[in-house]
């Protein structure tokens, strides 16, 4: 009975919510008639996905055998859990409607625009469902509240800091899609990350941790260093990737979706990282155990050397007379503090 208390009451609802479409996902599987579209109304096909539109929910819920289920149960047990205490359950249930619903929606046009190069059958009756969409923004969200913490593995045979999570899950899901055949899950993994970072960067709202005042100021959005694009990935290749970023963001300007993160935008995003970190990681009861002291300094000084080599490399390539900010750093979050810069958010109009 406590373990049931245990749990908050939306991490309650969707672990039922699994049970129950999974469980009737399966009995209308094996249960049907020989019509191909039996046991598919509780998953996502492109083809008939317009005629029942609650597959782009129901289909992160719908698993097809016992370890996919097993997986999803851990995920939403333990992820929910902590989420939903740390973000209270109103938030967190708009962030579970957002990376369900919008990545099997882009997934599914994934498949359509297949269908339409290459007008095979299987891209318009591929079967899209599981928690792999979930889990990759479960990751997400992690590495914005606790980047530095720790996870133990195989009775500290191997130890992993959560910050490496999203490109180990992207890497894993990625490579399985092409050796094994698992495309799918390589494009739900995808859509779920990038979805997940798209809404905690730029819309999702939170208390100002920074602020000593006690007025329940809101920020919106994560305009960190720590949290930008580029800083999910190893740092051997989060050059190339800020290049590539790089385009996407001189598009977004020149067709003027994008608003800028303001010098103090980031700056307080970097004190709301800091706050999050002194937090430490939420316990079992929604209390907060205090971060290690040298984890912690040794975080803060890795952001020092990095933001002096950010300033360096700024001085010694800025030849403009009055420059604002340069591309990889607007696309990345980090701005030149030498100079006033702005970086580039989806206008929330």
């Amino acid at each position: 009975m406590q373990w049931r208390v245990s749990i908050p009451p939306l991490t309650r609802v969707l672990l039922a919510l699994l049970v129950a479409i999974s469980v009737t996902y399966q009995a209308l599987r094996f249960g049907g008639d020989a019509d191909p579209v039996t046991g598919h109304y509780l998953a996502l096909i492109p083809q008939w996905a317009l005629f029942t539109p609650w597959v782009y929910f129901t289909a992160s819920y719908s698993e097809q055998n016992i370890l996919t289920f097993l997986i999803a149960g851990a995920t939403i047990l333990f992820g929910g859990k902590y989420l939903e205490r740390a973000w209270g359950s109103l938030e967190f249930g708009k962030f579970i409607l957002i990376v369900t619903v919008l990545p099997n929606f882009l997934a599914s046009l994934v498949y359509v625009l297949l269908f339409a190069l290459s007008p095979k059958a299987e891209h318009a009756l591929v079967v899209i469902q599981g928690s792999v969409a979930l889990q990759g923004a479960f990751i997400v969200a992690f590495k914005q509240l606790v980047p530095e913490h720790t996870v133990t593995i195989l009775r500290g045979a191997l130890k992993i800091r959560v910050k490496h999570f999203p490109s180990l899950f992207l890497a894993a899901n990625s490579l399985s899609g092409i050796l094994l055949g698992t495309d799918t899950a390589l494009v739900l993994a995808w859509v779920g990350f990038l979805t997940s970072w798209t809404y905690l960067r730029f819309y999702k709202t939170q208390p100002d941790l920074s602020s000593a005042s006690t007025g329940g100021s809101q920020l919106r959005g994560d305009a960190s260093e720590t949290f930008a694009f580029a800083y999910f990935w190893p740092d051997a290749i989060q050059s190339p990737i800020a290049a590539i970023a790089d385009g996407i963001y001189n598009a977004l300007v020149a067709l003027r979706i994008c608003t800028p993160f303001s010098v103090e935008d980031v700056e307080m995003g970097n004190e709301q990282a800091t706050a999050r970190g002194e937090g430490g990681l939420l316990n079992h009861d929604g209390s907060r155990s205090g971060r290690n002291k040298q984890e912690e300094s040794e975080r803060r000084r890795a952001l020092a050397l990095k933001a002096l080599d950010q300033r360096l490399q700024a001085a010694s390539t800025n030849n403009k007379p009055q420059p604002t900010i340069s591309q990889s750093s607007a696309s990345s979050g980090a701005v030149n503090t030498a100079t006033p810069g702005t970086e580039e958010r989806p206008d929330q109009n």
